[in-house]
């Protein structure tokens, strides 16, 4: 029978090496545990738990408690190491623990003390035997996590409501799910010195450009931090267009979403510790794609799309035409609506350039107020705020109703774009049209759009034209851009993600 004995880190008294090298296999039971002791000195809850099989021989068990599953340490390592005490005492005691062990944990023999401490933090625990040149780690890790829930942030009436959570293993476990082929891929890479977060670059074999591939695989391997915390600190080190306003990178919550997205040929990227992943390359059209448009019948989808299509021209474009109208071209007004408007305003103090900067400023303080609040009250506070602002605001003359009603609607449209990204883009590009639109009037405008569609055209996403397939002219690839045709009708792969498997069904066109 064996006796053991159980006892903190904060009772080893060996000093610590700052800079020790790792050594391997000559080194004795004794000198590998002191340099284990050393590194990992100072950890309140690591355990070293000692099993002596007869008077001749010891093992030892390293773990730290908060991150390992504690049920599968007792019952699947402590007691199969118990049950083989005298094959141990008799051979080869390492050989003769792992065939005792080994039943149910998968275990990985290392022989180096460095990998060991790794392994430590990692969550695994590690077996150290007396006269033994050989390591071996269990990963039994187990953390804190909440369960799957519905999408915050990409909601849908109809289709799957489970989104990822900050568990990598999870996550992974939601795309497998939906995704079974051997083809399907995953590159790990471990970023952050002190982090040391698992991150996924996953894609499907013979779908993705492999240039791409190769590309985003050498920017991760260049990653250099302390600390990977959430996906969009890998986001900003491989996006090459940082100073455009217009998102390169996609961020998704749902697995559905990021498996259509590779097998269209595209790439994810999953960090450990952020329920969103990373998507590249994206185009302006498939950032204005809702996962809903794939679960309704397609008449209604393709209806609805040409309605978000309307909503985000209005989103920037309403003020300022407001404000040009109003100031430098009211002949372009019906007389009626120029009287009403200029009833408004006859007693406003300020510019309609002014008036529409200090109610947009107001909407967006609103808007970031509703998010920052406790949940429960952040609705009813933009909700009533915006109404009592508003109210108060044409009663005491300082804005006009008809601001008021163009603030309102601008606000409701920049809600309608899917993505959180691209709609932040529009909010921010809202305020350079609406001082051009002030100071030029309908040239400046002009002047504006022409300016942000030339950035459009030329702008790129990982070497795929941001436009496309509107610029570059791909007119095959229309049928899921500004409609959205039947499933038996869209037996091609989109053309722009490179993918040389272009067919997708064995579907003839009709």
């Amino acid at each position: 029978m064996f006796k053991w004995m159980h006892r903190q880190n904060q009772h080893v008294s060996a000093p610590r090496q700052q800079h020790s090298p790792s050594r391997t296999v000559e080194q004795s039971y004794d000198n590998a545990l002191e340099e284990i002791q050393a590194r990992l000195q100072h950890i309140a809850d690591i355990s070293y738990q000692q099993l002596h099989p007869d008077k001749n021989s010891a093992y030892t068990l390293i773990y730290i408690e908060s991150i390992i599953d504690m049920t599968i340490l007792y019952d699947q390592i402590i007691a199969p190491l118990q049950a083989v005490g005298q094959a141990a005492a008799e051979g080869d005691k390492m050989s003769a623990a792992l065939a005792g062990s080994l039943t149910s944990v998968q275990s990985v023999t290392v022989l180096d003390v460095k990998q060991v401490v790794a392994g430590i933090l990692d969550g695994s625990a590690a077996l150290i035997v007396d006269n033994q040149t050989e390591m071996c780690l269990f990963p039994i890790s187990k953390y804190s996590q909440r369960s799957i829930s519905e999408a915050q942030n990409e909601v849908l009436i109809t289709g799957p409501q489970e989104a990822f959570v900050e568990s990598i293993n999870a996550n992974v476990s939601l795309v497998r799910h939906k995704l079974k082929h051997p083809d399907f891929k995953m590159i790990k890479y471990s970023l952050g010195e002190y982090t040391q977060t698992t991150t996924y670059l996953m894609y499907i074999e013979g779908l993705c450009d492999s240039d791409t591939l190769q590309q985003i695989g050498s920017k991760l391997s260049e990653i250099q931090i302390d600390s990977i915390l959430g996906s969009n600190y890998v986001a900003e080190f491989i996006d090459h267009e940082p100073l455009s306003p217009f998102p390169i990178i996609q961020f998704t919550e749902r697995p559905d979403t990021l498996v259509a997205s590779l097998l269209e040929g595209r790439i994810g990227i999953m960090v450990d510790g952020a329920p969103q992943t990373l998507i590249v390359p994206v185009t302006f059209f498939s950032l204005m794609q809702s996962p809903e448009d794939y679960f309704q019948q397609y008449v209604a989808s393709t209806w609805i799309r040409w309605i978000r299509f309307f909503f985000v021209m209005a989103s920037f474009l309403v003020p300022s035409i407001y404000i040009a109208i109003t100031t430098f071209h009211p002949e372009m007004l019906p007389s009626d609506l120029l009287t009403t408007i200029a009833a408004a305003r006859e007693k406003i103090p300020f510019p309609a350039l002014a008036e529409v900067l200090i109610m947009e400023l107001t909407f967006e303080g609103l808007r970031e107020a509703g998010i920052r609040i406790p949940r429960p009250l952040g609705q009813t506070v933009s909700i009533i705020g915006a109404i009592v602002i508003g109210q108060a605001a044409v009663q005491a003359g300082v804005v006009s109703a008809p601001t008021v009603i163009v603030v309102s609607i601008t606000g409701i449209a920049s809600f309608i774009i899917p993505h959180f990204e691209l709609g932040l883009a529009f909010r921010l590009l809202r305020f350079p049209l609406l001082i051009m639109g002030g100071a030029l009037g309908l040239y400046g405008i002009i002047i504006g759009m022409f300016i942000m569609y030339w950035h459009l055209v030329t702008l790129r996403s990982f070497g795929v034209p941001y436009l496309y397939p509107l610029a570059p002219l791909v007119l095959q690839d229309w049928k899921d851009v500004f409609w959205r045709v039947r499933w038996p009708k869209m037996n091609k792969r989109p053309y722009s993600f490179g993918s040389s498997r272009e067919q997708r069904q064995q579907i003839e066109d009709e």
